[in-house]
């Protein structure tokens, strides 16, 4: 390996860390919505691995197109940033829509008291949720096609998210070196970039068991909600 080759590799190991531990879109809603779901740990960082592969695809097959057909790098990062609006505008729409469910969703499984006479004159209060009582068969009906449309539409929200610096700063460097080149800064930017979400994912699973969640358990879905919601909004406004 030259140098300047091993120079770009330690490049995409670095900025495949960096960008994605500085990016909160990058695991933050994989860890609410795995919280608010509750799925598996399994099944929270296969999401999270799938969503990742597609993100990383997605820009490395524009760049090769960019590269085949010689597109100047200024013209790739127009379609980049594009690119980069959608997802953001697609995770704000996704965290708004989610977080007015769970909102609605939280107000309907509002727990109340109710008092019961008996025919000796005593009574007794019990706590319960009429909607968990009389509307959960309902519930489950639409539940499934949720539970199965939600990892999928983050899907294609990571997919039309791209990785900024992988085009101009690593892939473009790379295939001046050699097709191998390219092949060995692409896949090290992506092992490292999908690697550093599941750690984020995974470390945030495990800390969320120790913190007490009864009081807020029924806010979960719009806590999710605001939180893809914001991520959006960092995005889009701030440039995260």
């Amino acid at each position: 390996m030259g140098s300047e080759l091993a120079i770009l590799a330690a490049t995409a190991a670095t900025i495949g860390f960096v960008h994605t531990l500085t990016g909160p879109d990058h695991y933050l809603p994989f860890i609410v919505i795995g919280k608010a779901r509750n799925w598996s740990l399994g099944r929270t960082l296969g999401v999270t691995t799938l969503c990742g592969i597609g993100h990383v695809l997605g820009s490395v097959v524009l760049g090769l197109v960019g590269i085949g057909l010689g597109m100047a790098v200024g013209r790739l990062d127009i379609i980049e940033g594009v690119r980069g609006d959608i997802a953001a505008w697609l995770l704000i729409s996704f965290g708004l829509i989610y977080a007015v469910w769970g909102l609605r969703k939280a107000m309907r499984d509002k727990p109340h008291t109710h008092v019961h006479q008996h025919s000796n004159g005593s009574a007794h209060t019990h706590h319960h949720s009429h909607h968990h009582e009389h509307s959960h068969v309902h519930d489950d009906e639409g539940a499934g096609s949720r539970r199965n449309l939600t990892p999928w539409a983050l899907f294609i929200i990571f997919v039309l998210g791209p990785c900024e610096p992988l085009i101009p700063i690593l892939m473009y460097p790379a295939a001046t070196s050699s097709f191998w080149g390219l092949v060995l800064v692409t896949g090290i930017f992506a092992v490292v970039t999908i690697g550093t979400m599941l750690m984020m994912v995974y470390l945030a699973q495990r800390g969320i068991r120790l913190i007490p969640m009864q009081r807020i358990e029924r806010y979960t879905h719009a806590i999710a909600g605001v939180a893809i919601l914001s991520s959006g909004l960092a995005i889009r406004f701030l440039g995260l």
